[in-house]
C-alpha cells in the first residue's frame, strides 16, 4: 500500500489522504495543484464525450484557463461551512499526479449525502484508474465520514463514468439536465447507500488524517450513521 511523506498543514482538510494498492487521494495543496498544472495544460478537450461547462471543461487553450482553474479550487476551499463542504484531492499514480478527485457535502450533517466529482489525464483512462479512486473516495465517505449515500452524475454518453458508477453498484436515480459547449445535455444520476457500499467494502484502502478534519467539516463523529 503506497504511503506519501508530507509536510503537515495547519488546515486538517489538506492533511486528508486516501491510499489504495494502485493510488493515492492527496489533498490539494498549493505545492501538488501546480505539479498538476502541465496535465491540465494538456487537457484540452477535442472531441465528444465534451465535459461540464465550468472551470474544468478544458476547451480552451492558454494560461487563462489554468488560472481560472486554480481560482475556482482555492475559492471552494475556502468555503467550508456546517452546510456545505467540499474536499478536493490530487490523484497520484505511479508517483505522479494524473487528475482530481472532488467530495462534496450539501447539508451533510443533516442528510448525510455526499456528491462525487473527478477527472483523469487522457493517457491516465482506459487503465481502471477511474474506478480505483471513485473507490478510494467512497471509502473516505462511508467509512471515514459515515455517509448514508452517496450521488453521482454523469452526462448520459460519458460511458466510462456511468460504467464505473454501475460497476461499483449504484442504482439509477432518475436523469437530469447540464450544460456544455452552451448547449443542454442529458445526464444520468446515480446514487449507492451505505448498506449497498457494505456488501463490497474493500479492506486494502487506508484512510489518513481524517479525525483531524472532523470538526473542520462540522462532523461530530463518524462511521455509524
Amino acid at each position: 500500500m503506497p504511503t506519501t511523506a508530507r509536510t503537515a498543514s495547519p488546515y486538517p482538510p489538506l492533511n486528508v489522504q486516501a491510499h489504495t494498492p494502485r493510488l493515492s487521494l492527496l489533498g490539494a495543496t498549493d505545492e501538488l495543484l501546480e505539479r498538476l498544472v502541465p496535465v491540465v495544460r494538456k487537457g484540452v478537450a477535442t472531441g465528444p464525450p465534451w465535459p461540464f461547462d465550468d472551470p474544468m471543461s478544458l476547451y480552451e487553450d492558454g494560461p487563462e484557463r489554468e488560472w481560472r482553474w486554480l481560482r475556482g479550487i482555492w475559492a471552494g476551499r475556502a468555503k467550508v461551512t456546517d452546510g456545505f463542504w467540499r474536499l478536493y484531492f490530487v490523484v497520484v499514480a505511479d508517483g505522479e499526479p494524473v487528475g482530481m478527485q472532488d467530495l462534496i457535502g450539501d447539508d451533510f450533517s443533516r442528510f448525510g449525502t455526499v456528491e462525487t466529482f473527478s477527472w483523469l489525464a487522457p493517457e491516465a483512462r482506459g487503465r481502471g484508474l477511474g474506478k480505483e479512486m471513485r473507490q478510494a473516495v467512497l471509502h473516505l465517505a462511508f467509512d471515514g465520514l459515515g455517509a448514508r449515500q452517496a450521488n453521482s452524475a454523469a452526462f448520459a454518453d460519458n460511458h466510462a463514468s456511468n460504467g464505473v458508477s454501475q460497476a461499483l453498484g449504484y442504482r439509477p436515480n432518475g436523469t437530469d439536465w447540464d450544460a456544455r459547449r452552451g448547449e443542454a445535455a442529458e445526464m444520468n444520476r446515480w446514487k449507492l447507500t451505505r448498506e449497498h457500499w457494505l456488501t463490497t467494502r474493500r479492506s486494502d484502502i487506508e484512510l489518513v488524517g481524517v479525525a483531524e478534519c472532523l470538526p473542520v467539516l462540522g462532523i461530530q463523529g463518524a462511521g455509524g450513521r
